[in-house]
């Protein structure tokens, strides 16, 4: 598990103590599903890509640590719930 997927288990399962409700119902309602579909994950990259292009010049040119920064640009726009 990683630490996104168990901040929102902690939360789930906080809301569940609270309010009684399913772990489905509270995943459905606080919209924490996981986006995994692979058009909407590319549109993101795309997105994230076109506003950063100096930093993509700067990975094309072996600065590869620049990779998790991209990461944590897709896993910001979709707060946390990208599958990476």
């Amino acid at each position: 598990m990683n630490s996104n997927s168990g901040k929102m288990a902690k939360q789930v399962f906080e809301t569940m103590f609270e309010t009684g409700k399913s772990a489905s119902k509270i995943v459905e309602e606080e919209q924490l599903q996981q986006i995994a579909d692979e058009g909407v994950l590319s549109e993101m990259v795309e997105r994230v890509l076109e506003k950063n292009p100096d930093k993509v010049q700067q990975y094309k040119q072996g600065k590869e640590k620049l990779f998790g920064y991209f990461v944590g640009q897709i896993m910001q726009e979709t707060k946390g719930r990208a599958n990476p």
